[in-house]
Order: C-alpha cells, then sequence, then structure tokens
C-alpha cells in the first residue's frame, strides 16, 4: 500500500461516519493524520468513532453542513483541542432520490444544494481563515462524474455536483498564493449507503455507463483524496480529477 506522510496534521472529514467518509478517515489515520469526524447523525458517528479509535488521533462532532453556528462551534472545538485545522474534505451529500426534473419538489431540488454545494460552501468559509493563518492547507471537494455529465433523473445532485467543481476551480484560485490548494475528485458511483436513496434502474443506468464494469471502491477513492491531501500534492490547485473507471471523457 502506497505510504502517505500526514504526520502532524489535522483533518476534518464531513458526512464522515459512514461510505466514502469514513474510509477516507481510515486512511487519512493510518498516514499518520489526526482527523476530526463530522457527521448530523449522532449514532452512526459513535459507531464510527468505535471503528477508529485504535486508529490514531480522533475528534468527533454532530455537524450540520448547512448551519453556520454548528460549523462554527465545530471549528473552534477543534482549534481548542488541536490547535490547527491542516486539511479538509468536504464529503458530505444526499442524493435526493431519482426522478424528471420536473416531478422533483422544489424542497428536495433546493435540500439537495443546500447539502451538497452550499455546506461545502460554508464550511470553506469557516475554515479557509485559519489556514490562510497558517500558510498551509489542503481542501478537497468530493464531487461527481454526474457533475460533469449530468445524469437523467437526478438534475439536483448532478447540478449541486457540478457547482461544487465550479466552487472548486474559484476557489483554488483565489487561494493560489497563500499555501492553500484546492481540488476535487469526480468519482463513478460508489457502492454506499446512498444507494437506498436512488431506484435501481438508476443504478443500473450508473454501472452501464462505466467502462471498467464495476462501481469504484470507497478505499480507492480515500487513496486518492490522501494524496490530494498531503504535500505531495504541491502544485495542482483549482484542478478535477476523475476517478470513474474510464467513464469521464474530459
Amino acid at each position: 500500500m502506497t505510504s502517505i506522510d500526514l504526520k502532524s496534521r489535522t483533518a476534518i472529514v464531513t458526512g464522515a461516519a459512514r461510505g466514502i467518509g469514513l474510509a477516507t478517515a481510515q486512511k487519512l489515520l493510518s498516514s499518520g493524520a489526526a482527523v476530526a469526524l463530522w457527521d448530523i447523525d449522532a449514532a452512526a458517528l459513535d459507531k464510527a468513532v468505535a471503528s477508529l479509535k485504535h486508529h490514531g488521533e480522533l475528534h468527533a462532532a454532530v455537524v450540520d453542513v448547512t448551519d453556520e453556528a454548528s460549523i462554527a462551534t465545530g471549528v473552534d472545538a477543534l482549534i481548542r483541542d488541536a490547535g490547527r485545522i491542516d486539511v479538509l474534505v468536504n464529503n458530505a451529500g444526499i442524493t435526493g432520490g431519482n426522478a424528471p426534473t420536473w416531478q422533483l419538489a422544489p424542497d428536495v431540488w433546493r435540500r439537495v444544494v443546500e447539502v451538497n454545494l452550499i455546506g461545502p460552501y460554508l464550511v470553506c468559509r469557516a475554515v479557509v481563515p485559519h489556514m490562510i493563518a497558517a500558510g498551509y492547507g489542503r481542501i478537497v471537494n468530493i464531487a461527481s462524474i454526474a457533475g460533469k455529465d449530468g445524469n437523467p433523473n437526478a438534475s439536483h445532485y448532478s447540478a449541486s455536483k457540478a457547482g461544487l467543481i465550479g466552487l472548486t476551480k474559484s476557489l483554488g484560485k483565489e487561494l493560489a498564493t497563500t499555501g492553500v490548494l484546492v481540488n476535487c475528485i469526480t468519482p463513478a458511483a460508489a457502492q454506499t449507503e446512498l444507494f437506498a436513496q436512488m431506484k435501481q434502474e438508476h443504478i443500473d443506468y450508473m454501472l452501464s455507463k462505466i467502462p471498467m464494469n464495476r462501481f469504484v471502491a470507497v478505499d480507492e477513492i480515500a487513496a486518492m483524496v490522501a494524496w490530494l491531501a498531503s504535500e505531495e500534492c504541491s502544485f495542482s490547485t483549482g484542478a478535477v480529477f476523475d476517478i470513474s473507471g474510464g467513464r469521464a471523457v474530459y
């Protein structure tokens, strides 16, 4: 297994209680980082902490990434306990189910954008000043191949992830001379608990679009995130890294 050096670094992973977030937290811990697990689901967060408690230095907080006060409390607690924030992985997200655009309820559409796009903006807004002050930071946003292609029957999800790609590019340019690098990844679908929010025909559609004919493993995503979170990633910012099994054409 490739070794990534994150010793002395402190990372936040949002949506860390399961799936991609949990795998990413474990990878960062195994690379030497102290990791703050953030999730809105307190019960799932407790299980995640129990599963990772022997892997390294853990911090945990119930945080709603759509709530500025909740984010501020989480940031303040981590600065108090760890003294620094070096890495931010914006992973928290929802799918919002599947339907043609005109059949999706406006409140569902808004909620997906709120969690998947406005949430990362709010967390970046709270964390970036600390990174600028330190002269160092790595931000990794978990977008999606849907943000490039626009999956049918998932316009809310696709639009939110396309927006996250745009946020990554803008923020990367704004921070390019500060020592804070901002990148995103665009995975194909990973077989996580989010599949429970999707119709089977949509899952089948996503698989049919992947030339490698399988879904990406969460550990594969975590490995890419770990490199982007490290000092070895030193000349990429505002960039989009594909991990879609050959689906992406640009």
